[in-house]
C-alpha cells in the first residue's frame, strides 16, 4: 500500500546531500541505499517516508524508483528534469569518478526539508555513511528485502515492496532498526502510515 505523492525536490536533495557528504560525488547504488535508510527511519518515527516513492526489491537491494531516475538523470518530465540538473550530473570519468556515478553541482536546498527529514539523512549518513562499500549487503539482511529473496533468487528481476513492511525490524540484533519500535508503538506507526495514505488519497 502506497498512494502518497512522490516529491522530486526532496529526492533530488536528499541525492545532492549524500553526494555532497561523500565529497561531492558518489555512485548510484551507494545514494540509492542511503536514501533507503533515510527513507525507512523517518516512516518508522515519523508515519511517512521522506521521498514518498515506490520502492521494488531488486538483487542489490531496495531501490526508490523515481530516486533512482533522478540519480541517472533519465526518464525524468520537464520540471523534474530542469530541477535536478540545476543540482547534479551524471559521472565523469575524466574527472577520476565511477561509471556509475552521480555528482552535486550546487549547494543542497536544505529548505526543501522539514526539520525531520533533516534529522533522517542525518542519521543514514552518520549510522552508515562509513559502511558505504557494504551497503548491498546490510539491506539484504532487511526484512522487507528477504521476503522477496527467493522470488529474486529464482530470476524475477524486481519485486514491488510494500512500506508496511519497514516497520518490522531485522533479526540480526546488531543492525541499526532505524528507530526502534515497542510493539504497541509499531501497530500505532502502521496505523498512523496507513491514514495518511488514506487522507492523500482522498485528496486526489
Amino acid at each position: 500500500m502506497h498512494n502518497l505523492a512522490f516529491n522530486y525536490r526532496k529526492a533530488t536533495q536528499a541525492i545532492n546531500f549524500f553526494a555532497r557528504r561523500c565529497g561531492g560525488s558518489t555512485t548510484k547504488l551507494i545514494v540509492l541505499k542511503l536514501i533507503y535508510f533515510a527513507d525507512r527511519y523517518h516512516l518508522r518515527k515519523y508515519g511517512r517516508p521522506i521521498t514518498n516513492d515506490h520502492y521494488w526489491a531488486m538483487q542489490f537491494g531496495p531501490v526508490a524508483s523515481s530516486v533512482k531516475e533522478i540519480a541517472e538523470l533519465d526518464s525524468l518530465s520537464g520540471s523534474e528534469r530542469h530541477y535536478a540538473m540545476d543540482y547534479l550530473r551524471k559521472g565523469d570519468r575524466e574527472r577520476g569518478e565511477e561509471e556509475y556515478a552521480v555528482a552535486s553541482i550546487a549547494d543542497t536546498d536544505m529548505t526543501v526539508f522539514s526539520e525531520s527529514d533533516i534529522e533522517a539523512l542525518e542519521f543514514a549518513w552518520n549510522e552508515f555513511g562509513d559502511r558505504r562499500r557494504h551497503l548491498v549487503n546490510i539491506t539484504h539482511a532487511y526484512p522487507e528485502w528477504l521476503r522477496h529473496k527467493k522470488t529474486l533468487d529464482a530470476g524475477q528481476s524486481r519485486i514491488r515492496m510494500d512500506l508496511a513492511d519497514f516497520f518490522d525490524d531485522p533479526e540480526n540484533p546488531s543492525l541499526p532498526v532505524c528507530w526502534p519500535l515497542t510493539d504497541e508503538a509499531r501497530t500505532l506507526a502502521r496505523e498512523a502510515y496507513f491514514e495518511l495514505n488514506r487522507v492523500e488519497q482522498l485528496w486526489r
